[in-house]
């Protein structure tokens, strides 16, 4: 399991640029819900812009309910009102970059739930793959490597371990941000690395014995230093 992290500045301006094509080439051509789009290899010619970052932009429209898209068929228009989607396109490009320190508390959010519902639906492969990421956080942290990614892979594992796609997305919407960001925010001092070890661990076995109130509140513990960063509490 591999997290690239991708540097989101000048990718951001280009997808909402596309987005903003997008929308345009809708109201153009008077596409209605069902209608379909041009393929990413024609829409990168005409946008004049990579493939990939055609994908990601009509990936954001899908996640936004806007678009959908149907293997070997192609991306379609959703089935949504012309007026509604520009309204909901217009409030897409105007969303701004989150804050670091909410990014950080819609993560306490999430895993707090994620971790419940993990406890209660983990499969056995979702175990291995829990204890993989496990291994792989306390490898790197005994052999006094930075472990930021493995650290934040543990818990992506999780949220997939809970069997909500949605709550998956969001973390995986979070995480590259939290990544690139923590060290320098500050967040945890970097001498709590070896404590993590333990606490992944607890947060491990209560996962494994299906008790989602411990598992909780093992988590609550490991957020310790997040909850004293985003509200001040010791």
């Amino acid at each position: 399991m591999k997290l690239d992290v991708l540097a989101k500045s000048d990718n951001s301006i280009i997808q909402k640029n596309i987005i903003s094509k997008i929308r345009d080439l809708i109201n153009l051509k008077n596409l209605e819900p069902g209608d379909k789009l041009p393929s990413e290899r024609m829409l990168s010619e005409k946008f004049e812009v990579s493939r990939g970052n055609v994908r990601e932009a009509i990936q954001k429209l899908e996640f936004y309910g806007l678009l959908k898209s149907i293997p070997q068929s192609g991306t379609f228009v959703a089935n949504i009102g012309v007026i509604a989607m520009n309204g909901m396109i217009d409030d897409i490009l105007r969303l701004e970059e989150p804050e670091f320190k909410s990014l950080v508390e819609t993560r306490i959010l999430l895993e707090l739930k994620t971790v419940r519902l993990a406890s209660t639906r983990r499969t056995e492969a979702d175990l291995k793959m829990l204890e993989q990421a496990l291994h792989a956080y306390r490898d790197k942290v005994l052999n006094g490597e930075d472990a930021v990614q493995e650290d934040l892979l543990f818990h992506l594992a999780i949220a997939k371990a809970s069997g909500n796609s949605t709550m998956n997305n969001f973390m995986l919407i979070i995480i590259p941000e939290i990544i690139t960001n923590f060290q320098k925010y500050h967040v945890c001092d970097a001498g709590l690395s070896k404590r993590g070890i333990t606490d992944h661990q607890a947060i491990f076995d209560a996962i494994k014995s299906q008790d989602p109130q411990l598992a909780k509140q093992k988590m609550k513990d490991h957020f310790k230093e997040l909850y004293v960063y985003c509200y001040n509490l010791t």
